[in-house]
């Protein structure tokens, strides 16, 4: 019974992280259900070797809790490790990536996702 409940745990993970919509400009971030990319605040920059990316995402009906939750359970599926959590923000790393996730504001929801390459 419990090696049920844990695959179909693991089931439902995985279902989320395919069925999420994804961030434009970090093609491989999820955006979690509820909030919204604030585009004219994203920017980008890099080349062949290094990449640096910004953007924030938003709601008046969700808070840091709701997509903590959301990135510590969906990013390990696409191969992001979870590094460490500090007040208000999350780090996590993949390959020559660093990914930062930090709480800009509470309400309405600000948070800005960063995405460059290690050093």
């Amino acid at each position: 019974m419990k090696k049920w409940l844990i695959l179909l745990v693991m089931t439902l993970w995985s279902f989320q992280a395919q069925s999420a919509e994804f961030m434009e400009g970090m093609d491989d971030i999820p955006l979690p259900d509820g909030l919204r990319q604030l585009q004219s605040a994203s920017i980008s920059f890099g080349n062949t070797e290094s990449r640096f990316e910004e953007s924030y995402i938003s709601s008046n009906q969700k808070d840091f809790g709701f997509v903590t939750a959301f990135y510590k359970n969906t990013l390990p599926q696409l191969g992001w490790i979870f590094v460490k959590s500090e007040k208000n923000s999350l780090h996590f790393e993949r390959d020559m990536e660093v990914l930062d996730i930090a709480l800009e504001k509470t309400k309405p929801l600000l948070v800005r996702i960063t995405l460059k390459s290690k050093d």
